[in-house]
């Protein structure tokens, strides 16, 4: 049996702009991806805390160090600059695997800048 297992996170991210001209995604800074164990191109969950909106779309890397956070296309409809969303990846494991699984958490201040980290750093 397969299961379906958290395996990166970036909790209370603040959306810095949503562009409804563009193609579609979140614009993530991939050095924040990285911290993450989240891939440039993974599929992600996207969470809205402000208006309980959730949204699958998939992480596209931005400027390294520019704390991006950009909800692109159809996709800019589900928030406004400054709201703050949590972002999930998923990996597919074995039993085995999920049941010792450690997923790669990062924590963001109002500035996008990491204050806490938990779980399995995977870089």
């Amino acid at each position: 049996m397969q299961k379906i297992m958290l395996s990166g996170k970036i909790h209370n991210a603040r959306l810095t702009a949503c562009m409804l001209d563009y193609e579609g995604s979140l614009e993530i800074d991939p050095e924040l991806l990285a911290e993450a164990g989240i891939l440039p191109y993974e599929k992600i969950l996207v969470v809205n805390r402000n208006n309980g909106k959730r949204l699958e779309t998939y992480a596209i890397p931005g400027e390294p160090g520019s704390k991006v956070f950009c909800l692109n296309g159809p996709a800019a409809h589900c928030g406004s600059v400054g709201d703050v969303v949590t972002i999930m990846a998923f990996s597919v494991c074995s039993e085995t695997e999920a049941s010792v699984i450690s997923p790669t958490v990062i924590v963001l201040d109002e500035k996008n800048e990491i204050i806490m980290r938990k779980g399995r750093a995977r870089h």
